[in-house]
């Protein structure tokens, strides 16, 4: 008979292959922190992802930025929240080579300019596209694990989804989205949350009992969109220089995704989905900056321009000398700091409160379901 052979790159994924070969997994799978996780697996936009898991990309995201991330996805919401679960192979979708030992810890479906909408391209996945690259992955853990055990790994593990600021993104600069918005705002921001509450279902019939559902950030504050829109009937702005008219649709699709998600608690009674607002998360550091360390709320630190909001970051040359400082690290993207605080503030509930409801992601770690 021939032999399979798995090769492990990492202690964690190691001992839980082990426990897996004999017998002996439970949903206590995580034995670096003794949580109720067995793995993370991130499907989203630029929120998630840096470009790594994005074919072709730097080639055809240059009017964007070249350097989405000051750094790379570990400086991104999700992975923050791995290290403090104490996952730390969470690896692109496209950076894995379909192993079981590859897809144990989690995977990053993520793409960056990926909408919920549109039906993708060959340069980045839809919200569907992904769907699908998740169910290939359990399918794959059915057959390597075992249908009980597969199910037991599903149901223990973590699914994180942030989408929507894309779509948004293309219908203020775009204008890919008019014809839908002649509707209403409120139609736009239901259609998108509707095809997020399928995704949950879709989820959830692939054993998926905790799932995190991240809002969008206030992209009217952002330097591109705050720039581009400066002088037409949308360039209404505050004293932050936030453009409130995108600020209110933003919100709009927000509250509902808020809402959606306690309707999906009481539809799943044996499952848990956290919102986490990261809108009002950003919008209290942009309100008070010094309290939180920051001295520009308004410029890039990677761009060119005005307030670095004409050309992305094209290179790290550009970059300002103090990231720390800033808000936004380019056209669209907070710097490391500001996702730091906001892993904070969704693990433990501090230094911003109700970030996440209706329970922290620390909380949602340590349940059993």
């Amino acid at each position: 008979m021939r032999r399979r052979f798995i090769v492990v790159h990492s202690l964690p994924a190691l001992v839980l292959l082990l426990s897996i070969v004999h017998g002996q997994y439970t949903d206590t799978a995580n034995v670096e922190n003794g949580s109720h996780v067995s793995a993370l697996y991130v499907l989203g936009d630029s929120s998630v992802d840096c470009g790594d898991n994005t074919l072709f990309y730097p080639l055809l995201h240059a009017p964007l930025s070249l350097y989405p991330c000051n750094g790379s996805d570990a400086t991104l919401l999700p992975q923050l929240l791995a290290e403090k679960i104490g996952l730390t192979s969470i690896r692109p979708f496209y950076g894995q080579n379909g192993s079981l030992e590859g897809v144990l810890g989690g995977l990053n479906f993520g793409s960056t300019q990926a909408t919920i909408m549109n039906l993708g391209s060959y340069s980045h996945q839809s919200l569907n596209q992904q769907l699908r690259q998740v169910s290939e992955t359990m399918q794959l853990l059915q057959l390597q694990l075992g249908e009980d055990t597969a199910l037991q790994f599903a149901k223990s593990s973590i699914f994180f989804l942030s989408f929507g600021k894309e779509d948004y993104i293309d219908l203020f600069l775009h204008n890919t989205s008019s014809q839908v918005l002649k509707n209403g705002t409120q139609y736009f921001a239901t259609i998108l949350v509707n095809q997020m509450a399928n995704a949950a279902r879709y989820l959830y019939d692939a054993n998926a009992r905790k799932i995190i559902f991240l809002g969008i950030l206030p992209l009217g504050c952002t330097p591109r969109l705050a720039w581009e829109l400066n002088g037409t009937s949308a360039g209404d702005y505050n004293e932050n220089g936030c453009v409130e008219h995108v600020n209110d649709l933003v919100s709009e699709y927000n509250r509902l995704l808020d809402e959606q998600v306690a309707k999906l608690n009481n539809e799943f009674s044996d499952a848990q989905m956290v919102f986490c607002d990261v809108y009002n998360g950003t919008m209290e550091i942009i309100n008070e900056p010094r309290l939180y360390g920051f001295e520009d709320v308004k410029s890039a630190c990677c761009g060119l321009g005005v307030n670095g909001a004409m050309i992305g970051c094209i290179s790290m040359d550009v970059a300002c000398n103090q990231a720390s400082t800033r808000i936004w690290w380019d056209l669209f993207n907070p710097t490391e700091a500001v996702n730091n605080i906001l892993a904070d503030a969704a693990w433990y509930g501090q230094p911003i409160t109700d970030l996440c409801r209706p329970i922290t992601i620390y909380e949602l770690v340590n349940m059993k379901v």
